[in-house]
């Protein structure tokens, strides 16, 4: 008799007390001492724990999708050296990296979004950003008889645009870094080193790269990539072609937010620099691979934080 009301009592004293998995993975869980036989917790997260959780479980899922994209595209057997399912999955798999990682970039950048408006407004009057069109990608497969078919068809008013830019146009996003109006009167012009369009506020913005982040929704909308050449003003993408041997093949991808002309050389302002960034741009071009995008993505880090490589 003794021994039941014993087990009564002991089971009258067990509580069951449920704790979020969030609290867990915090280290927040602690022993509960009951005063009474009910006992009731309330304890809801806090506004950066959530945050924390939020960040801790996207990244982990961002993470996979990385390493998978690299195992999968790291297995030569599967796939020929220049076969079109090598070609399929590798366009695939930069697709699934660029919505990702805009998607990515766009809410690390948050604070950015916030702060650089209110600091371009008081730098100089004039919008806070600006758009200017830009040549993107021939999505043409094209050989020698139809780049004379596309000069053809230009003659004859079919399709002019995209046969005269070599590629589709788009309006590329940028933060404002320039006086407003900055080429009503010069028209397009390279920006030199000590150029007096240049607010001092977008000589910082240009040097660490801030005033690209808007292109996170170009890269969003399939406009561009994350890593690829820079896309060009339709007037120097023209005038460019002829000047510089295999500018035009900077073309046959998608352009990027960064670059490995872009992590290896500066601004463009002379045909010089121009040249050098091609043979950059076409050495991308003929090595491209997803562990290549990350390891530019991550030399673009720190392009960002060092400078080196913005002028």
């Amino acid at each position: 008799m003794d021994n039941l009301d014993n087990r009564q009592i002991q089971n009258q004293s067990e509580h069951v007390v449920t704790i979020p998995q969030q609290r867990v993975s915090y280290g927040r869980a602690s022993t509960v001492e009951a005063a009474s036989d009910t006992v009731a917790i309330s304890e809801p997260l806090t506004f950066f724990e959530q945050v924390n959780f939020f960040f801790s479980e996207y990244f982990k899922g961002f993470l996979f999708v990385i390493l998978t994209s690299v195992f999968i595209v790291a297995i030569p057997k599967l796939f020929t050296e220049q076969g079109t399912r090598r070609v399929a999955l590798y366009n695939f798999m930069k697709r699934i990296l660029d919505i990702v990682g805009s998607i990515s970039g766009l809410i690390l950048t948050l604070p950015v979004w916030l702060v650089i408006p209110v600091l371009i407004k008081l730098d100089s009057p004039g919008p806070v950003f600006y758009s200017q069109v830009r040549v993107g990608q021939n999505r043409r497969k094209r050989d020698r008889r139809v780049y004379q078919q596309a000069e053809i068809d230009c003659q004859r008013n079919r399709d002019r645009r995209r046969d005269n830019y070599g590629g589709e146009t788009f309006k590329v996003i940028k933060f404002r870094t320039m006086v407003n109006d900055a080429e009503k009167n010069s028209g397009p012009v390279w920006a030199s080193k000590n150029d007096s369009r240049i607010t001092k506020l977008g000589a910082f913005l240009r040097k660490s790269r801030i005033d690209e982040i808007p292109q996170f929704l170009n890269v969003l909308r399939g406009e561009m990539s994350l890593v690829g050449p820079r896309p060009e003003r339709p007037n120097f993408v023209m005038d460019l072609t002829e000047k510089v041997e295999g500018y035009e093949r900077r073309l046959e991808v998608k352009p990027g937010l960064t670059g490995l002309a872009q992590v290896e050389s500066g601004y463009d302002d002379s045909i010089s620099s121009v040249v050098t960034k091609v043979k950059y741009d076409v050495e991308y071009i003929e090595n491209r691979s997803i562990w290549l995008d990350i390891k530019i993505m991550f030399k673009t880090v720190k392009v960002v934080f060092t400078g080196k490589g913005a002028h």
